[in-house]
């Protein structure tokens, strides 16, 4: 029985059905290339529905990891497997762009371990007290993921020259817009650091209820928060009321200085404070240091002792682009400009630089890593992906499935 490759690409904060270039064509063009190279796996491809980028990341995965487990029966049944648990047919690769990649990693972790890494540090505390890593995986994962590959995903944080190359106009557009709604501001920079610069500042008790949200991409309409009624100014009480939006409030400041801000609209975040608070949470997982690090290093070991591959293709200005100065960093040569902080001592899989020598910034190479005119290094990019996953299959399930002559297809 010639076994099944199933590719499934994963977009990344605010993507959509463009992220992977016009039509899917990078999902295709990336399907033929191993394809030719994996001639005895039926090579197919999937691409995760559009999905809302907002609220907590493990719920996000949840339903990732739920929409993938169906997929993978499906073609199971299909192909009439006895044990897929034990012997299956089918393998996973899963690909994601941006924090697509965090999604594909968090998933790859629930499934061999059973626990996720999200939420397990507490990032507060001095001691960074946490729950115990997860246990040992599990070899007999289902659906069984071979790897996660990446592109330009900030697994260890987004470099702080992103602000300082480009990003400023974005991050000036959002801050602003946020400071608008009433209360907010004070969140910004702590509550207590405001309260003593302005004696009467009115506390996170005093905001306004929050609009309603924008409509979902299938039509309807979110609910009005009505939890969102003001509460007594002042103490444990009106402070415990916004203590979710305090926290989005933390991550806008910790994600803004990384860069995050550029992805965010003036005109989405004055839709209601519900909006705001949900997308922020969602990336806000970039701030958390500790939790980056711990994820990083469960993928390691997955490599280790299932084999499972993990690697990461980063951008990196080239020609395009001259040298800048970032704050205390001084300055940055443009050949050493990055999205993502990039790994230098710990061991962190295998990551590999995708030059871009048209592109002008950063984030001009990050949304532009699958248009071939945007990107001269589009074709080095996708052979260099291409061999990364190839290499994951060198084992004895690849040897053991029958190289039969049939057309593999999307």
């Amino acid at each position: 029985m010639k076994k099944t490759l199933l590719l499934c690409f994963i977009h990344g904060f605010k993507g959509d059905e463009s992220t992977f270039g016009k039509n899917y064509a990078f999902v295709e063009h990336f399907r033929k290339l191993l394809a030719a190279s994996l001639p005895k796996l039926d090579v197919k491809a999937v691409v995760y529905p559009t999905y809302e980028t907002r609220g907590d990341l493990g719920e996000c995965v949840t339903r990732f990891g739920d929409w993938l487990l169906n997929k993978v029966i499906d073609l199971e049944v299909i192909a009439g497997t006895p044990s897929p648990t034990v012997d299956p047919s089918v393998r996973v690769v899963l690909v994601g762009h941006s924090m697509g990649g965090i999604v594909a990693a968090e998933t790859a972790i629930r499934t061999a371990s059973e626990q996720p890494i999200h939420n397990s540090v507490d990032e507060d505390s001095p001691t960074k007290s946490s729950t115990a890593m997860p246990p040992p995986p599990n070899a007999l994962m289902f659906p069984y993921i071979q790897g996660v590959l990446a592109f330009d995903t900030p697994f260890l944080g987004i470099s702080p020259g992103v602000v300082a190359h480009g990003a400023e106009s974005h991050y000036a557009a959002a801050s602003a817009a946020i400071s608008q709604l009433s209360g907010l501001a004070s969140l910004w920079g702590g509550a207590k650091a405001a309260k003593a610069n302005n004696p009467n500042a009115k506390t996170a008790g005093a905001l306004p209820p929050a609009a309603s949200s924008p409509g979902t991409r299938d039509g309807n309409r979110d609910k009005q928060d009505h939890s969102s009624k003001p509460a007594a100014a002042g103490g444990n009480s009106g402070w415990g009321k916004w203590g979710t939006i305090a926290m989005a409030a933390g991550a806008v400041g910790a994600v803004a200085a990384g860069g995050a801000a550029a992805y965010l609209n003036r005109d989405q975040i004055t839709q209601g404070l519900g909006w705001a608070t949900s997308h922020l949470e969602f990336v806000g997982c970039l701030a958390r240091k500790e939790e980056l690090k711990r994820r990083v290093a469960y993928m390691v070991r997955l490599n280790k002792e299932l084999g499972v591959g993990f690697g990461n293709l980063y951008t990196r200005l080239g020609q395009g682009a001259g040298s800048k100065q970032v704050g205390m960093v001084g300055t940055v040569l443009g050949s050493e400009r990055t999205f993502c902080v990039v790994p230098q001592r710990d061991q962190a899989g295998d990551w590999r630089q995708a030059v871009n020598n048209k592109a002008k910034d950063e984030i001009g190479a990050h949304v532009s890593m699958f248009e071939p005119t945007e990107n001269p290094g589009f074709d080095k990019m996708a052979n260099d992906a291409r061999d990364m996953v190839a290499a994951w299959f060198r084992n004895d399930w690849y040897e053991s499935s029958s190289a039969d002559t049939s057309h593999s297809r999307r």
